[in-house]
């Protein structure tokens, strides 16, 4: 796919995703700090694993056998111990990061600095850009609207297709409601190939059978959790009276009593809290992060199996 920055399309950063700055997202990730990768391991799930033969990086040597390449013998070894060793090297495998993006309705909200879907666009960026720094392929799915998966590709191209997907996506408006558990299954049915997922979403969609789906992928998969909640999911508000723009139209909300607040915080915070309450149970490591946070230490914290669980 061909990215092209088209300023008629492009949103303003706020309430609509902006495709210039998902790409200039790349300068940040690449004034990372990267840790060092393990290169004889391929991690899938909590399993890492050696493989040995004509790969390209020199894994270790062993003592002669019949059968083995002469080509690969180890003389300065040889030469000291007086016996015959071969030198082995291990198989590269190139990682894989799929990210799941949530683009359902519920995204298009946020009562600080911009909206939950805009936060969670930037955040897929900055995992896309981080990915490919890393020497890893990175694809998409984004779901809760129209499920299409963009298969992991290598490189800036990799990173570059993502952030177009993500600007399309969220140009096309959705009142489709998709459960997190069907979305899941579409994701571990499909061949794509990730050794690593990332889950980006609000909870909102969470339904119990998730917890199974989300089991299933554990088996194969490495899987990270990045929940997108806005401030009044999180935190009860002072009493007062709060302006309310939907579809057009302004309302306004009157929050009183302590009562009246909390069950409010507690109702539209629900999502999130279930969705964070399930990774904590499964051992997932997830962060929450609200729509004025920077998402980049999350992500990189996340992405580096740093993910602790807030």
């Amino acid at each position: 796919m061909n990215t092209v920055v088209s300023h008629e399309a492009d949103g303003d950063g706020r309430v609509r995703v902006s495709l210039a700055e998902l790409i200039a997202l790349r300068s940040r990730v690449a004034r990372l700090r990267l840790p060092p990768q393990d290169s004889r391991a391929m991690r899938v799930g909590n399993q890492s694993s050696r493989l040995y033969g004509r790969g390209m990086d020199y894994a270790e040597s062993r003592a002669y056998q019949p059968g083995d390449d002469v080509r690969r013998l180890d003389w300065r070894l040889t030469a000291r111990s007086g016996r015959l060793h071969t030198k082995l090297f291990q198989e590269e495998r190139e990682g894989q990061l799929l990210i799941l993006l949530d683009q359902h309705a519920s995204m298009r909200f946020g009562t600080r600095v911009r909206f939950k879907s805009v936060q969670a666009a930037g955040a897929a960026a900055l995992a896309a850009w981080y990915a490919v720094r890393a020497g890893e392929r990175v694809g998409l799915m984004q779901f809760g609207g129209c499920t299409q998966l963009q298969r992991p590709r290598a490189g800036v191209h990799g990173a570059l297709d993502v952030c177009g997907a993500i600007a399309k996506g969220d140009r096309t408006a959705s009142v489709h409601r998709q459960p997190l558990s069907e979305a899941l299954h579409h994701v571990i049915k499909l061949r794509h190939g990730a050794n690593r997922v990332l889950l980006i979403s609000d909870g909102q969609c969470s339904d119990e059978l998730a917890r199974n789906r989300l089991l299933e992928m554990m088996r194969h998969t490495a899987v990270r959790l990045l929940v997108v909640a806005d401030a009044l999911e999180l935190i009860s508000m002072p009493a007062g009276h709060y302006p309310i723009e939907h579809d057009g139209q302004r309302r306004t909300l009157v929050l009183q009593s302590i009562r009246q607040r909390e069950s409010f915080q507690q109702s539209l915070g629900a999502g999130q809290a279930r969705l964070a309450a399930m990774a904590q149970s499964l051992g997932i490591p997830f962060r929450v992060i609200d729509t004025a946070a920077d998402p980049l230490e999350s992500v990189s914290a996340l992405l580096c199996d740093r993910g602790g669980r807030r």
